[in-house]
């Protein structure tokens, strides 16, 4: 597969991570005016840094638009006479819409909206996808490739916002619960590193536990908790201080944030 990400900023970048880790390409370009970011991976095998966003596009067959909402209108607009009805279009841009991007290429272009998140730099991405009806033959393609990076779910196009959330700045959200639950370990006396190292590793018990067994996260808090036992006063004091509220409130927030920004 020849790729081209168009945007390395952080990303465009953990997105060539990814691909450079699992050599899931048979060339790579990554372009951007700023090329810094990325400059380290070109003494890769195959991979080609530049700022020719149209090189790129040439070269390539899959071409990833890794570009914030307010850039990648010009930028699609800049290279639109050089993508045919061959290449693959994905974009990962928050709130831009598939029927903006077709008014600029064409319904006739292969396009998909992806939303992967900065995990898929170490192959564990949440990564959603939702095509146009031209892009609809290729989705199986987009899940070969983001399947090397994590796991893939297809989605209609009107739950891409909330995925973003989700997905996207949803790793802030649960890299903020780790934190916390650091200062907690800081404040019963543990060292930093120590602290750091035991909430990480709780956390992804936790995950991996969930993922593995399939059980809602209610039966393995039940197989914690016991009568007048330390973990359901934590817990009933976190409830109490609004913990479950506080995070629902965060993620209705950020949607409501996000389409905003869809609107402008």
């Amino acid at each position: 597969m020849k790729i081209a990400i168009i945007g390395t900023g952080n990303l465009g970048s953990s997105i060539a991570k990814g691909l450079i880790k699992n050599k899931s390409f048979t060339s790579l370009y990554l372009s951007d005016k700023n090329t810094a970011a990325v400059s380290v991976f070109s003494d890769e095998d195959y991979v080609t840094v530049t700022h020719d966003n149209e090189l790129a596009v040439k070269e390539s067959d899959i071409l990833i638009f890794a570009l914030q909402p307010r850039h990648i209108d010009k930028v699609l607009q800049s290279v639109s006479s050089s993508i045919t009805s061959y290449h693959v279009v994905m974009s990962v841009a928050a709130g831009f819409e598939i029927s903006r991007i077709e008014s600029i290429l064409g319904k006739d272009k292969n396009i998909i909206r992806i939303m992967p998140n900065t995990a898929i730099s170490i192959g564990k991405s949440m990564t959603c996808l939702s095509a146009n009806n031209q892009g609809q033959s290729k989705i199986e393609l987009a899940k070969k490739i983001f399947n090397q990076l994590g796991t893939t779910m297809v989605i209609p196009e009107e739950q891409i916002q909330a995925a973003t959330v989700i997905c996207a700045s949803g790793i802030a959200f649960w890299m903020r619960l780790v934190r916390a639950t650091t200062q907690g370990a800081i404040q019963l006396g543990f060292e930093a590193e120590e602290a750091h190292q035991l909430a990480l590793q709780t956390c992804y018990g936790a995950a991996s536990l969930l993922k593995e067994s399939g059980r809602h996260p209610e039966a393995e808090i039940d197989r914690v908790t016991t009568p007048s036992g330390c973990t359901i006063e934590g817990l009933n004091e976190m409830e109490h201080q609004g913990l479950s509220s506080s995070l629902i409130k965060g993620i209705t927030a950020s949607f409501e944030k996000i389409n905003q920004i869809k609107k402008s």
